[in-house]
Protein backbone atom coordinates (compact mmCIF):
# COMPACT_ATOMS: atom_id res chain seq x y z
CA UNK A 1 0.00 0.00 0.00
CA UNK A 2 1.19 3.36 -0.57
CA UNK A 3 0.37 6.32 1.77
CA UNK A 4 0.30 10.00 1.51
CA UNK A 5 0.45 12.86 4.05
CA UNK A 6 -0.65 16.07 3.11
CA UNK A 7 -0.47 19.80 5.16
CA UNK A 8 -2.54 22.49 3.79
CA UNK A 9 -5.14 24.39 3.55
CA UNK A 10 -8.67 23.79 1.69
CA UNK A 11 -9.34 25.97 -1.35
CA UNK A 12 -13.03 25.97 -0.46
CA UNK A 13 -16.04 24.95 1.33
CA UNK A 14 -16.44 21.14 1.66
CA UNK A 15 -19.28 19.39 -0.07
CA UNK A 16 -20.56 16.29 1.43
CA UNK A 17 -22.10 13.83 -1.25
CA UNK A 18 -23.78 10.40 -1.42
CA UNK A 19 -22.88 8.14 -3.88
CA UNK A 20 -24.42 4.54 -3.58
CA UNK A 21 -26.03 4.67 -0.58
CA UNK A 22 -22.25 5.54 1.34
CA UNK A 23 -21.37 9.40 2.15
CA UNK A 24 -18.18 11.21 1.13
CA UNK A 25 -17.20 14.28 2.04
CA UNK A 26 -15.33 15.87 -0.93
CA UNK A 27 -12.17 18.71 -0.47
CA UNK A 28 -9.50 20.39 -2.06
CA UNK A 29 -6.19 20.71 -0.14
CA UNK A 30 -3.68 23.09 -1.22
CA UNK A 31 0.03 22.34 -0.43
CA UNK A 32 2.14 25.46 -1.11
CA UNK A 33 6.49 25.39 -1.11
CA UNK A 34 8.67 27.97 -1.03
CA UNK A 35 12.30 27.60 -3.16
CA UNK A 36 14.94 29.61 -4.82
CA UNK A 37 15.58 28.68 -8.28
CA UNK A 38 18.61 28.56 -10.09
CA UNK A 39 18.86 32.40 -10.32
CA UNK A 40 18.33 33.06 -6.87
CA UNK A 41 14.71 34.19 -7.72
CA UNK A 42 12.29 33.06 -5.09
CA UNK A 43 9.51 31.20 -6.51
CA UNK A 44 6.50 29.27 -4.30
CA UNK A 45 4.69 26.29 -6.36
CA UNK A 46 1.40 24.94 -5.10
CA UNK A 47 0.07 21.73 -5.68
CA UNK A 48 -3.63 20.67 -5.44
CA UNK A 49 -5.09 17.54 -3.61
CA UNK A 50 -8.48 16.54 -4.20
CA UNK A 51 -9.74 14.42 -1.69
CA UNK A 52 -12.53 12.04 -1.16
CA UNK A 53 -13.30 11.08 2.51
CA UNK A 54 -15.93 8.42 2.53
CA UNK A 55 -17.30 7.38 5.95
CA UNK A 56 -20.93 7.28 7.32
CA UNK A 57 -19.19 10.24 10.41
CA UNK A 58 -19.52 13.82 8.90
CA UNK A 59 -19.95 15.48 11.91
CA UNK A 60 -16.19 17.09 10.67
CA UNK A 61 -17.88 18.32 7.34
CA UNK A 62 -18.78 22.18 9.10
CA UNK A 63 -15.37 22.34 10.26
CA UNK A 64 -14.02 21.68 6.42
CA UNK A 65 -14.58 25.37 5.56
CA UNK A 66 -12.42 27.50 3.56
CA UNK A 67 -8.83 28.26 4.67
CA UNK A 68 -9.10 25.80 7.07
CA UNK A 69 -5.44 24.04 7.90
CA UNK A 70 -5.79 20.41 7.45
CA UNK A 71 -3.73 17.25 8.25
CA UNK A 72 -4.87 14.31 5.82
CA UNK A 73 -3.40 10.43 4.90
CA UNK A 74 -5.12 8.48 2.76
CA UNK A 75 -3.94 6.49 -0.19
CA UNK A 76 -3.24 8.78 -3.66
CA UNK A 77 -4.09 8.09 -7.26
CA UNK A 78 -3.03 9.87 -9.95
CA UNK A 79 -5.51 10.47 -13.01
CA UNK A 80 -4.54 11.50 -16.17
CA UNK A 81 -6.92 12.78 -18.76
CA UNK A 82 -7.67 15.14 -21.66
CA UNK A 83 -8.44 19.24 -21.52
CA UNK A 84 -11.67 20.51 -23.99
CA UNK A 85 -8.66 21.47 -26.19
CA UNK A 86 -7.28 18.37 -26.77
CA UNK A 87 -4.00 18.87 -24.06
CA UNK A 88 -3.18 16.43 -21.78
CA UNK A 89 -3.15 17.05 -18.02
CA UNK A 90 -3.11 15.25 -14.66
CA UNK A 91 -4.70 15.27 -11.18
CA UNK A 92 -3.70 14.18 -7.84
CA UNK A 93 -6.35 12.76 -5.42
CA UNK A 94 -6.59 11.35 -1.93
CA UNK A 95 -9.22 8.58 -0.73
CA UNK A 96 -8.71 10.29 2.94
CA UNK A 97 -8.56 7.68 5.96
CA UNK A 98 -7.66 10.43 8.56
CA UNK A 99 -8.32 14.10 9.01
CA UNK A 100 -6.67 16.31 11.54
CA UNK A 101 -8.20 20.29 11.91
CA UNK A 102 -4.93 22.14 12.39
CA UNK A 103 -6.65 25.80 12.67
CA UNK A 104 -8.49 28.12 10.57
CA UNK A 105 -6.27 31.26 9.15
CA UNK A 106 -7.80 33.73 11.59
CA UNK A 107 -6.65 30.97 14.50
CA UNK A 108 -2.79 30.55 14.82
CA UNK A 109 -3.69 28.24 18.11
CA UNK A 110 -4.32 25.01 15.91
CA UNK A 111 -7.61 23.16 16.01
CA UNK A 112 -8.38 19.45 16.70
CA UNK A 113 -8.84 16.33 15.37
CA UNK A 114 -10.72 13.89 13.92
CA UNK A 115 -9.95 10.10 13.56
CA UNK A 116 -12.30 8.03 12.26
CA UNK A 117 -11.30 4.96 14.36
CA UNK A 118 -11.26 6.15 17.19
CA UNK A 119 -13.55 4.33 20.26
CA UNK A 120 -15.88 5.95 22.03
CA UNK A 121 -15.02 8.17 25.22
CA UNK A 122 -14.63 6.86 28.36
CA UNK A 123 -17.62 8.88 30.62
CA UNK A 124 -18.10 7.08 33.50
CA UNK A 125 -14.77 5.11 33.64
CA UNK A 126 -11.73 5.53 36.58
CA UNK A 127 -9.08 6.80 33.82
CA UNK A 128 -7.79 9.69 35.19
CA UNK A 129 -8.16 12.71 32.68
CA UNK A 130 -4.72 14.45 31.74
CA UNK A 131 -5.23 17.50 33.32
CA UNK A 132 -5.45 15.34 36.68
CA UNK A 133 -2.45 13.51 36.24
CA UNK A 134 0.15 15.24 38.66
CA UNK A 135 3.37 13.11 37.98
CA UNK A 136 6.31 14.29 35.76
CA UNK A 137 5.97 13.50 32.43
CA UNK A 138 8.81 11.45 30.95
CA UNK A 139 9.84 11.55 27.23
CA UNK A 140 11.21 7.94 27.43
CA UNK A 141 8.79 4.76 26.65
CA UNK A 142 10.38 3.02 29.27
Amino acid sequence: MIKMQVIGRLGKDCVVNTVNGKNVINFTVAHSEKYKDSQGTLQEKTIWVDCAYWTDRTAISPYLQKGTQVFVEGQPEARSFQRNDGTPGSSLSLRVREVQLLGSKSDNSGGGSYQPNTAATNSGSNVAAPSDITEPVDDLPF
